[in-house]
């Protein structure tokens, strides 16, 4: 089992992917739990000595901002907070979704910015490594106060309420608090704020949405080579001079790496009948190349929220400053996420004309790719499929972003819907994967009306492990599961 410590070291894209895949443990350092403490210290401090109104602290919540909370009900404040803004509704979010808010909120809490106890951050510590995941709901949450209402059943749990889900199955937090001789917690001021103020929900889909992009782009690079080199097309558009008088950087990154895969290929050599390709094979580079520039925007956001403070208000115990501001505003993740998704369903949308391309019966391939059309349908349906699912998307890019609602009785007057957002993002996502294996079935059905020729080494390697999954089609069968090995297969070989 993997070990990760919280510190102030720097998240990086690879710590992301380790969170996500690995079976790993959280420690907090000793300078995480130093500055944890010394915010605690300085809050518990000014409370006791201070008259002003301090935000959420000793005032209440929202367009509540003008009424004085006395000192014995500072406590109550928050738990109050807490049971009140835990209205999610709609369906439960995955468990790995789950573990990323925990962990998120943890790194978030470390910073000394956040005025939490140190045992309050422990529990959420301990929740992630006995794999303890809250029961949070997908609807809720405007992306402008935080993500008030998931992480306030995120939160929930450390009270003793709400439900967990532990080894698959749900139990009420209780019990699970009684097998793991846990006490609640009693919040302290301030601290329920804490809590269910920050852009958690938001930047765990983000931040899934963001690796498995990665991921996406490699995929439909290497599949997209392949297409290519099956449907006897034309290397010249890949040629480097091209992209160097056209200075996008992914653009030319991605005619490199088609290259590279199509290096030592018979097909891509042989004299060509045609002058020149459809846009879907000749503009790889262009298409795919402004989607990976997209995600590498979109990772540098995602980066610098993961690792900020986006609670409110915010405690700088060095400056004898507590300061209410605006940092649980979704807005950098709303924007950046509205364009992920448009960057994902484009690798989706350019992969489903390939598809069509190959079924075809263009460039001496048999209709549907099959040997025996007519009695045998082939691969006519996968395209429907594909076709579906690149509509879909094209429906889930409609921007989250440009929409507002007034909340709070009009304190809280514009809000992000960066929540909105990242669950379109991730059902994105999630289509592009199926319209990518629908791609890779076809492209490695027509390499075998190529034969005896060969794709070069590195692809011929690939379709040799992706026939391990999916099998050729000689005469029709039941397709569903072809494509649910095929999305398997995508989602876990090694790229």
């Amino acid at each position: 089992m993997a070990h990760h410590s919280i510190s102030s070291k720097k998240l990086q894209l690879g710590d992301l992917q380790r969170i996500l895949a690995d079976d790993i443990t959280l420690a907090l350092s000793d300078e995480a739990k130093d500055k944890i403490q010394k915010c605690r210290e300085y809050l518990d401090k000014k409370i006791t000595t201070t008259s002003q109104p301090l935000y959420g602290i000793n005032t209440g919540f929202g367009s509540l901002y003008n009424k004085h909370i006395s000192t014995q009900d500072l406590e109550r404040l928050q738990e109050n907070l807490v049971k009140s803004h835990a209205c999610g509704t709609g369906p439960a979010i995955p468990d790995e979704m789950v573990r990323l808010m925990l962990f998120l909120k943890v790194q978030s809490l470390s910073y000394g910015n956040s005025g939490v106890q140190l045992e309050t951050v422990q529990r959420l510590v301990d929740m992630f490594n006995h794999q303890v995941y809250p029961k949070v709901y997908e609807m809720g949450s405007l992306g402008a106060s935080g993500d008030l209402a998931p992480l306030a059943h995120l939160s929930l749990p450390l009270i003793g309420l709400g439900e967990v889900m532990v080894e698959g199955k749900e139990l009420a937090s209780k019990k699970v608090l009684d097998r793991f001789k846990w006490q609640p917690i009693h919040f302290k001021a301030k601290e329920g704020l804490a809590l269910l103020n920050g852009t958690q929900f938001m930047a765990a889909y983000g931040t899934w949405c963001i690796v498995h992009a990665h991921r996406l782009i490699k995929l439909a690079n290497r599949i997209g080579a392949l297409s290519l080199d099956v449907f006897d097309g034309r290397i010249e558009p890949f040629d480097s001079k091209v992209h160097a008088i056209r200075p996008q950087a992914g653009q030319g990154q991605v005619a490199l790496e088609i290259r590279s895969l199509l290096k030592g290929s018979e097909l891509i050599t042989q004299p060509k009948k045609h002058v020149q390709d459809p846009y879907s094979f000749r503009c790889i580079p262009q298409v795919h190349g402004a989607s990976h520039d997209a995600i590498g925007y979109v990772t540098d956001v995602m980066l610098a929220e993961v690792n900020g403070v986006t609670d409110n208000p915010n405690i700088f115990p060095e400056s004898d400053a507590i300061i209410s501001a605006g940092n649980f505003h979704g807005q950098p993740l709303a924007l950046a996420l509205d364009f992920l998704s448009i960057a994902v369903a484009e690798l989706g949308s350019i992969s489903e004309r390939r598809t069509y391309q190959l079924i075809s019966g263009s460039r001496d391939l048999p209709n549907y790719l099959v040997a025996n059309p007519g009695i045998n349908s082939g691969l006519m349906m996968p395209q429907y499929t594909a076709a579906s699912l690149v509509s879909q998307n094209k429906q889930l890019c409609t921007p989250a972003s440009v929409d507002s609602i007034v909340s709070s009785n009009g304190q809280e007057d514009h809000v992000s819907m960066g929540a909105n957002a990242a669950l379109k993002t991730y059902r994105v996502v999630k289509n592009a994967y199926s319209i990518l294996a629908i791609e890779m079935i076809t492209a490695s059905q027509a390499l075998h009306f190529r034969r005896p020729m060969k794709t070069s080494p590195k692809l011929e390697e690939f379709v040799d492990t992706f026939r391990v999954s999916v099998p050729f089609m000689e005469t029709d069968r039941l397709l569903h599961d072809d494509l649910v090995n095929a999305e398997e297969f995508c989602k876990t070989v090694p790229i």
